[in-house]
This record gives structure tokens, C-alpha cells and sequence, in this order.
């Protein structure tokens, strides 16, 4: 189904109250961690599709197959996870897209630690025909260049193996936050985890505390609400259950809008925070690295286009193997919008640009980040988004949270 974006010229400008839902990110490892460690207790869970997935899956306990459609997470935690359990047979599998994107990698690493994973059709890439076994513990080297996603997997399982786990992360480490997300994690539930430099080591935990956890709300979510205010004349938001001092690496996203106007002002007395806008931007371009927030690439890179702002965005060489390659879809979509805009393996540079295109169709391409960064150009132009009925897998009430800021969404089959 494609949605019409447009400014609702009937809104009476306020300061609305949004409540976006658990972090997807936080969520998914605390799951991992329940299933082993079942005294944990979880609040303000994700009601994204890929946390109903986890959660599906790991409630099929006789289950032969698994299939996770796109949540990329559910690959590589489950990968672990079940790899990890003894007598556990089952075949996890996954969308078109998902048989595309790598897990060699963390399937060499588990091989090491003596797990019985097979590949079913190509060399490197679900799905796999996984027999669970009782994993030995040991000092594993995995290249840390890729996706953070294989490091937390084994960071999820090493409290269950006998002598816990060391890891040796050879190279630049990609996504940096969501490790130590992972690791702040573990001490909670009472895991002594080391994190030094380019080592970590996380011993054998028994069981853990009988705790009550409760998942802050989503930052990658919260960076769409940047967006508007940046974009906007005079907007200000409410976001509920957001901490100054977060676990989440997109919470980079109070220092990068502050360049591009945006003022982030935290109320502790109930946990939320105030978007509002400041008007400065910078006159000539601004330059990121995302290395370690490559989730709000998209993002970004919409809201410098409406600015009609130069940018340079690097560090992004993981876009290529999420949902779908972000820095051509980007590429793709804003080239339709009348940006000029050149990616490479890594970066994008976006020119800036005065003109921007209405009535304009932009694709998602099964990726979730693209329908929702491009929404808030809806308060430059009209534009269409496609298939947007992919927001649910991280943010299903995204369309009508847009109402509350002012901007119409009309549906068309």
C-alpha cells in the first residue's frame, strides 16, 4: 500500500506528546538473555515486528523451522542461541533479502566453539540446518569490521558456556555502541564483563539475580522527530522514556541535530525530552563520520537534502548488507527528489540543492529506514511512499504519530 505525505494545513502548531516504544536493540538482547536466564523480567519491550519474531521464535521450543522473514537481528542472535543448546534440531531461515546477507563469520566463530551449523543452499548465507551441542569455551578471533551484530551474538551466549568467553576483535570495530549496549547489558543482569580496547572477556554466570529490566524507548525511532524539527518552521516535540545517559548509540543524535538546529532538553521528573528548533545550521556543509551510528544514515542524509545542505557522511560500508544497499537506495530515491548526490563503498556526498521535486515516488525497498527517513520531507512537498506498511518492523504506529506533528497520510491501495 503507498501513502500519500503532505503538510495538513488544518494543524494547530503545539508541542504534541509522542511515545515511541521500547528500543528494538535493547530488547532483542534482553530476550537472548531471558531465554537463558528466565528470573529476568523485561518492561517497555519493542512492539516492532522483529521483537514479535524473537519472540515467537523462542516460545516454539519443538519447532523443525524458524523463519524470521527480514529481522536481521533474529538471524544472528538465534544463530547462537540455538547453536549453544544441546539437542536442539532446527532449520532457521529467512526472506529473499535475508539468504543475501553474510553470517559466514559468526558461523565460523560458533564452528570453533564446536557448534553443528550447516548451510542449506548457498556457502556463507542462510539458511542453516543448526544442531544444538554443548559449546566449549575458548578465545575467538572474528574480524570486528562487519556487523556488530556477530559479536553480540556471541557476547549473549558466552555467560552459558563453562569458562565464558574471550573475544579478540581484530580491526577497526564497526557499531562500537551496540557492543558495549550488549555489555552494559550483561553487568546488569550481573555478568563481570571486561571491555579493553579490542578484547573482551565475559566469564561463566551460573544464573542471574532474579531482576526487573525495563528498555528505554527507541533512539533510531526518535531521529524521524529530529528530522521534523530540523525541517520545520517552528516545531517541538515531546518523546516519552528517553534517558540522558543512554545505553544506545543514536543517541549521538543530540550532538549531530544540534548542527543542524535542533535543541535536545531532557526532563528527568518524567523521563522525557524536548525537541525544539534553534534556526542555526551551518552555512557551507557539514561532515560525519557514522561509523558507530550507521542507523541514522538515512536519516541524516534526508534532512541535509530538505536543509538544502552539503553534506559528507562516511563510515557508512555496512549499508550495504542491511535490508537492503542503503547508500544506492538513498542514491536512487533523493536523485528522483533533485538531489546530486555521489556514494561510494563507505560515504555518501550530498551537493546542496534549492529545488526539490513534488509528487514524487519513493521506494522503500523492504527497508523499513527508508519509508520512515524520507517521511518528514512531507513538510517541503508532496510525496508517496511505498509499501508502507514496512514501518512495522521497527515502528508500527509511525503513519499515525505523524498526524500529531501536523503532517496528513492518505492511503492508497
Amino acid at each position: 500500500m503507498t501513502v500519500k505525505l503532505c503538510r495538513d494545513h488544518n494543524w494547530v502548531p503545539n508541542t504534541p506528546v509522542v511515545e515511541i516504544t521500547g528500543s528494538k536493540s535493547e530488547s532483542n538482547r534482553l530476550l537472548i538473555l531471558q531465554s537463558i536466564y528466565p528470573e529476568i523480567r523485561i518492561n517497555n519491550l519493542s512492539n516492532s515486528d522483529d521483537t514479535r519474531i524473537l519472540q515467537s521464535a523462542l516460545s516454539e521450543e519443538n519447532k523443525e523451522e524458524i523463519d524470521i522473514n527480514h529481522a536481521g537481528t533474529a538471524m544472528r542472535f538465534l544463530t547462537a542461541l540455538l547453536a549453544s543448546q544441546p539437542g536442539k534440531k532446527v532449520v532457521l531461515t529467512g526472506s529473499e533479502r535475508m539468504k543475501e546477507r553474510p553470517i559466514a563469520i559468526l558461523v565460523d566463530a560458533l564452528r570453533e566453539l564446536g557448534a553443528n551449523i550447516f548451510y542449506i543452499e548457498k556457502e556463507g548465507y542462510p539458511p542453516l540446518s543448526i544442531k544444538g551441542a554443548g559449546l566449549r569455551s575458548g578465545i575467538i578471533k572474528i574480524a570486528a569490521g562487519t556487523s556488530s551484530q556477530y559479536i553480540s551474538a556471541l557476547m549473549l551466549i558466552a555467560p552459558s558456556l563453562p569458562q565464558g568467553l574471550e573475544l579478540q576483535l581484530q580491526g577497526e570495530v564497526t557499531s562500537l555502541p551496540y557492543i558495549q549496549m550488549t555489555a552494559a547489558l550483561l553487568r546488569q543482569i550481573g555478568c563481570r564483563v571486561v571491555f579493553s580496547e579490542n578484547r573482551i572477556i565475559i566469564p561463566h554466570l551460573s544464573s542471574s539475580e532474579s531482576i526487573e529490566l525495563t528498555v528505554e524507548s527507541d533512539w533510531s525511532s526518535a531521529s524521524y522527530y529530529y528530522s521534523l524539527v530540523a525541517l520545520s518552521e517552528d516545531l517541538s516535540v515531546k518523546l516519552k522514556s528517553y534517558r540522558e545517559e543512554s545505553l544506545q548509540g543514536d543517541s549521538a543524535l543530540i550532538t549531530i541535530y544540534e548542527k543542524l538546529g535542533v535543541r535536545t532538553s531532557f526532563h528527568p521528573s518524567d523521563q522525557s525530552m524536548i525537541l525544539s528548533k534553534t534556526g542555526v545550521i551551518p552555512s557551507d556543509k557539514i561532515e560525519l563520520d557514522l561509523n558507530k551510528t550507521p542507523d541514522i544514515a538515512q536519516t541524516i542524509a534526508v534532512t541535509c537534502f530538505g536543509l538544502g545542505l552539503e553534506c559528507e557522511l562516511r563510515g557508512l560500508h555496512t549499508l550495504k548488507i542491511k535490508e537492503t544497499d542503503r547508500l544506492q537506495a538513498l542514491k536512487t530515491e533523493l536523485e528522483k527528489l533533485g538531489a546530486s548526490i555521489r556514494i561510494t563503498d563507505d560515504s555518501l556526498h550530498l551537493l546542496a540543492s534549492e529545488k526539490i521535486n513534488s509528487e514524487v515516488n519513493v521506494k522503500t525497498y523492504h527497508d523499513h529506514r527508508m519509508a520512515m527517513a524520507f517521511a518528514p520531507l512531507a513538510l517541503k512537498t508532496t510525496l508517496f511512499v511505498e509499501d508502507s506498511g514496512v514501518v512495522s518492523k521497527s515502528y508500527p504506529g509511525f503513519w499515525d504519530d505523524l498526524s500529531l506533528v501536523g503532517i496528513r497520510s492518505d492511503f492508497e491501495i
